[in-house]
């Protein structure tokens, strides 16, 4: 069994900000907005109209180191969670056994990159000898990637990041989680309800946790018509590991088998 985090290299990661693939330490480091924020942020002087334009050359290059890190990764499951599931809090050990499991099943794991709940996904990833990959964000706090990290990306842009999420994930797993988590969640929902992508499993690991926002779905939103009827079966919720990699391995089959079909009603 590998090494606990020592609280050196906690202190370490600390002290390090990432703005996409530059890292800053020390004073450095001491910036007051983001660059999102400076991008989306329509207050302020009209320099806007000169700085843009620019920014788009340094977005096409995310897309471009992303796409070009990414693109011979083999299958992979996207595991979100939350950043502030302690090392020794059950979910941790939850995502830790997920990770184990899709390596074993070989997936790469696909998460943030930070701690907590990410942490575990990519540890338990790497321990089993799988592709384990990071895809951090610059955020006005330090985060960093994990050790457990094999490849990592550091975006400064969410869209730019979450592009990556997608493109590359045969499936999303949700451990319990904050904002950014159920950010990641509705997203994936709103992309394979519209069809935008290839309907891919999304599955909610942790009952208790997900049980209240599955049912306000079903008995607010689809009873008073705001979604289809069985737009909620999009969702799969579990409590078990094996079950939640049996579901990615079934959507996946259901896809290579349709891949087949096609092919054969083509000749």
């Amino acid at each position: 069994m590998a090494p606990e985090k020592n609280s050196a290299s906690k202190k370490q990661s600390s002290s390090i900000k990432h703005r996409g693939p530059v890292q800053l330490r020390r004073k450095r480091k001491d910036e007051k907005t983001t660059t999102d924020q400076r991008l989306l942020d329509k207050r302020g002087p009209t320099d806007w109209v000169h700085t843009d334009p620019w920014r788009v050359l340094r977005i096409q290059s995310e897309f471009i180191e992303g796409f070009g890190a990414l693109a011979e990764v083999p299958r992979a499951v996207t595991v979100f969670g939350s950043a502030r599931t302690a090392l020794d809090h059950p979910e941790y050990q939850a995502g830790r056994e997920l990770g184990t499991a899709l390596a074993e099943a070989g997936y790469a794991v696909i998460t943030g990159g930070g701690p907590g709940v990410m942490e575990a996904a990519n540890r338990g990833c790497s321990e089993a000898g799988g592709y384990s990959i990071g895809l951090g964000i610059e955020l006005p706090f330090e985060q960093g990637l994990n050790e457990w990290v094999d490849l990592g990306i550091n975006f400064r842009y969410f869209f730019a990041r979450k592009t990556m999420f997608v493109k590359y994930s045969q499936a999303f797993i949700c451990l319990p989680g904050g904002f950014g988590t159920l950010d990641e969640l509705f997203e994936a929902l709103t992309l394979v309800q519209t069809h935008k992508v290839t309907r891919f499993p999304i599955v909610l690991f942790g009952t208790e946790y997900w049980s209240g926002l599955v049912d306000w779905i079903r008995n607010t939103l689809e009873r008073d018509g705001k979604i289809s009827a069985g737009d909620v079966n999009l969702l799969h919720v579990t409590d078990s590991v094996e079950e939640a990699v049996r579901i990615v391995l079934d959507a996946d089959k259901g896809i290579d088998e349709a891949a087949d079909l096609g092919k054969e009603e083509e000749w």
